[in-house]
């Protein structure tokens, strides 16, 4: 621990990350990117994984709880075996956090203090799947952070890694400059959460934060929030190569960003000639185009395996169908006539065209029926086999990149 993070662990214990209270635990689950269940089934086990097979998981950096409540709480709903390792070394968020697991009545979960750099010297045994979600880019030396939580993989596991990106976060570094001038970190935290709330006020039109409108934390994420974006005594952002760099030095292999189609430049660039030379680019280089292009990353996340790991087999027809938080009736009926979907990324919009078959197909995904059952219904009211595998090809091509249409683990 140098003097930085001496700090930065203090900061944590006097604002638990992000702020959350127990009572809310009642109204939502927070459910977002990486450590979904379904995208861990998909993007890390290939859909291959039996989900009778209890699954060991480990929060590296867990905070106030927000990835283990929801993956927990998953497991517990789908009566899926298996525990969720909370690692921190805030006592003030792991009050918060066993708080919320409690509210739920989550048995799942254990909770234990520690930093994930002495993983070795804890003896938690080898995990699954692990959850790295904004804690390296706050590490002195991130590179040996992954390398620790690389070691603590069970043979066949993944990692879900969440960092910050450079150019979505133009604005806070600036700020971050002035505050070191207004409010040094020899302050106490509520003063400097006080400095830090009067100069946002104060700040002029033209601060580059005021034009970016999909960083929020310093408005609604209370006072832990500001702290954390604005007051972070170590704060590094990893364009794409810098992610992959890190992530390929701990001896890992990238499987996916998430969300994938927001990292294919094609789906910006429609001239001929300019998707002449992105195809000359190897994926990291197309995801970095991607990257610079748009602007308004301001994080990475990232699924990745130790050496190659099985892709979902879609043409299986055993293989089920899942939607990510989408209904698959609703879905298909809501369908425009003119068969594209449109996305928006933070405020940039994207069209996904969808093909014929699109609303008959989703409307039987309902995470029982397997890709033949769905292929038999279609066939008995007359669509032809041959149709219904070139537009399940097409509908998997459109919407898996949208990290929506996956496949479910085997229930064997």
């Amino acid at each position: 621990m140098d003097a930085t993070d001496a700090r930065l662990a203090a900061q944590y214990e006097a604002y638990p990350y992000p702020q959350r209270h127990p009572r809310e635990e009642a109204r939502r689950l927070i459910v977002g990117s990486p450590s979904h269940l379904r995208e861990i089934d998909h993007w890390i086990f290939g859909a291959r994984r039996p989900a009778s097979q209890p699954l060991r998981a480990l929060m590296a950096g867990g905070g106030s709880g927000d990835g283990t409540m929801m993956l927990a709480q998953q497991m517990a709903w789908a009566g899926r075996p298996g525990e969720v390792v909370w690692l921190d070394r805030s006592a003030a968020a792991r009050e918060v956090a066993e708080a919320r697991a409690r509210a739920r009545g989550l048995t799942n979960i254990r909770f234990v203090s520690g930093s994930l750099l002495d993983l070795p010297e804890l003896g938690l045994g080898a995990f699954d799947y692990i959850d790295c979600c904004g804690v390296l880019h706050h590490l002195p030396d991130p590179a040996a952070g992954l390398a620790a939580l690389a070691g603590a993989l069970a043979p066949g596991g993944g990692l879900g890694l969440m960092v910050y990106a450079p150019h979505g976060r133009t604005g806070v570094y600036m700020l971050q400059d002035a505050l070191r001038l207004l409010a040094p970190d020899t302050e106490p935290p509520p003063e400097r959460v006080e400095a830090a709330r009067r100069l946002w006020k104060q700040a002029p039109e033209t601060a580059w934060l005021r034009r970016n409108p999909w960083i929020t934390d310093h408005i609604d994420g209370g006072d832990a929030g500001l702290y954390d974006l604005l007051l972070n005594p170590r704060d590094v952002a990893f364009t794409v190569p810098a992610l992959a760099r890190l992530i390929e030095g701990a001896g890992l292999t990238p499987r996916c960003f998430v969300e994938p189609l927001r990292y294919d430049p094609d789906r910006y660039l429609n001239d001929p000639r300019l998707r002449a030379r992105t195809a000359r680019l190897d994926p990291v280089a197309r995801a970095a185009l991607a990257e610079a292009i748009t602007g308004n990353m301001g994080i990475h996340i990232a699924y990745c395996t130790r050496g190659p790991a099985p892709l979902p087999d879609w043409e299986d027809p055993a293989a089920i169908p899942v939607l990510r938080e989408l209904d698959g009736p609703a879905l298909a009926k809501g369908l425009p006539a003119d068969g594209m979907l449109r996305v928006t990324f933070d405020g940039l919009r994207v069209g996904v065209p969808v093909p014929r078959l699109a609303a008959a197909i989703l409307g039987q995904v309902d995470g029982r029926r397997s890709l033949g059952e769905i292929g038999d219904v279609l066939a008995a009211r007359g669509i032809a086999r041959e149709a219904y595998a070139r537009d399940l090809a097409a509908l998997r091509a459109a919407m898996e990149p949208l990290n929506r249409l996956l496949l479910a683990a085997p229930p064997g």
